[in-house]
């Protein structure tokens, strides 16, 4: 009989507990709310652009160490990250080997990042534009097909007009990818029977 009171008991102040523990998160209230270890919620701290007694300046954020790069953000070859060459101009050809296994991920790439706009063909219809979006120009216009690679590398690092900047969100080796299938697909849609190998035409309807 002893156990079973202690075990009702037992139960009766662990339902109070969490009752009364309810009562003080979660319930509106004028009265502040009971903070038994304050610190916990209150810790002391410097906000962005706050005032420091601490530094002579009076200032929280400290300007970074002279040298200092962020993660990721290390140029070291200005070809491979920006597509310039010594002189600082758009490089003509793609310092990345053209593969299959390139153009197979830069089509993939390409299909994700680009073709919303451009469309698969390169032709500036993509399924954003049929729904009111401002066309980007055809690939295969004389104009674009006169663009260096380093200048397409650009486009997608920087952005152009209406065109978001891509740099964030594709890395450079994916770009060149990228840059790789556009020049792929403005030679399928410019090719001509002298493109095809011989032993191949035969196949050509």
């Amino acid at each position: 009989m002893k156990i079973s009171k202690a075990i009702g008991l037992f139960i009766a102040i662990v339902s109070l507990s969490g009752i009364i523990s309810g009562c003080f998160r979660g319930e509106p209230s004028d009265k502040p709310p009971i903070d038994i270890v304050r610190d916990m919620d209150d810790q002391p701290k410097y906000q962005p652009q706050g005032e420091s007694k601490f530094f002579a300046d009076g200032a929280s954020m400290r300007p970074a160490v002279p040298g200092t790069v962020a993660h990721g953000k290390l140029i070291d070859d200005p070809l491979f990250f920006q597509g310039l060459d010594s002189s600082g101009n758009f490089v003509a050809v793609s310092p990345v080997p053209v593969t299959p296994e390139l153009l197979s991920r830069g089509r993939e790439r390409f299909d994700i990042y680009c073709s919303p706009c451009h469309s698969r063909l390169g032709d500036g219809r993509g399924v954003v534009v049929e729904r009111g979006y401002n066309p980007p120009p055809s690939f295969h216009t004389d104009r674009i097909r006169e663009f260096r690679d380093g200048e397409f590398f650009n486009v997608i690092t920087h952005g152009v007009r209406t065109m978001p900047a891509y740099g964030p969100q594709i890395k450079p080796a994916d770009r060149w990818a990228i840059v790789s299938y556009i020049r792929a697909l403005q030679r399928s849609q410019n090719a001509t029977i002298n493109d095809i190998p011989e032993e191949l035409r035969g196949r050509v309807r």
